[in-house]
């Protein structure tokens, strides 16, 4: 199509979630109540982290940026959705749709790369634990933060790219409740197909590369698990490495649940409920996970009660 027959599109309109207008109110509160509950919990796990000099290790400094992720992910998209709900003011700027879209690639790209790190950290301490304080220096730990923020701003910044490269004609209303990459290249009356590729290429990557990477290390857990079949020594590496393995199984079950299930329902449907779980879920759920199965982050949390008890008396 001709730029001159295109017209320029200044907003988009979020249909948001497919639900009954008299089920509005019952929903908002749910959500809203997950949303609180999950910035809450991460705060307090980036607090008890900072104040308590115990868990100032690389497992629990890796911990403190998950979380962070964790708030920032769901804050992407979960406050909009949820003005769109109780005010029904469904229209999002062009710019600030671009913008949306970029933090949700962003921080979903970090989410990946941090559960690979920790996948490595976890493998080094139970496979090399004499050699772990040398291994896992901060400078590693640092580089390794770093590294895995500087890979997600770059394929952010190249899928946004090429974004404001294409054009939008009349049709602006996205059956979402935030500005997602592929249905927003389904609203194109351009050529998007280089916008594909990168999709299926760098995008795909950062999902293979970080689950390659976790699977090898906890196949190398397993192997060495499985040199000293001992109850105390399968129950050390459980500790060790149930929260992350279930933080994981949560995170890459649901897209092995969703996406290569046979496809029974719409797939509109299928990437709401992923994202759903993705942005509202599984960041509420990892609070829960890593405090009420860590021996650590259970006891920082009841010395910090009792110091605050003590001072309120």
């Amino acid at each position: 199509m001709r730029g001159e027959n295109q017209s320029s599109v200044s907003e988009f309109l979020l249909l948001g979630l497919p639900i009954w207008p008299e089920q509005q109110a019952v929903f908002f509160a749910l959500f809203l109540g997950m949303y609180l509950i999950t910035v809450l919990g991460n705060l307090l796990i980036i607090l008890l982290i900072r104040l308590d000099s115990r868990l100032h290790t690389p497992m629990y400094f890796f911990l403190s940026h998950l979380a962070f992720i964790d708030v920032s992910f769901s804050s992407v998209t979960v406050p909009k959705m949820l003005m769109n709900m109780q005010t029904e003011h469904l229209s999002i700027s062009y710019p600030g749709c671009i913008s949306q879209m970029y933090f949700y690639i962003l921080f979903g790209c970090v989410d990946n790369l941090l559960l690979a790190v920790m996948a490595y950290d976890r493998y080094v301490a139970i496979c090399h634990p004499l050699y772990y304080t040398t291994i896992m220096k901060e400078d590693l730990c640092v580089l390794l933060v770093a590294g895995s923020w500087i890979l997600s701003c770059g394929s952010a910044l190249l899928h946004t790219l090429l974004l404001t490269q294409v054009s939008f004609c009349a049709d602006n209303i996205i059956p979402h409740f935030f500005c997602s990459l592929p249905i927003l290249l389904r609203l194109s009356c351009s050529n998007t197909s280089l916008n594909e590729l990168v999709i299926y290429t760098a995008g795909a990557a950062v999902v293979i590369f970080p689950l390659t990477g976790i699977l090898v290390s906890y196949g190398r857990i397993g192997a060495s698990i499985l040199k000293v079949p001992t109850t105390k020594g399968i129950c050390k590496a459980l500790s060790t490495c149930g929260s992350h393995l279930s933080v994981v199984s949560l995170f890459y079950g649901t897209i092995i649940a969703l996406y290569f299930s046979p496809a029974s329902s719409n797939s509109n449907d299928n990437d709401m409920i992923a994202s759903l779980m993705y942005t509202v879920v599984t960041p509420m759920l990892n609070p829960f996970i890593y405090s009420l199965r860590n021996r650590d982050m259970k006891l920082a949390l009841e010395i910090l009660f009792r110091n605050n008890i003590v001072f309120t008396k």
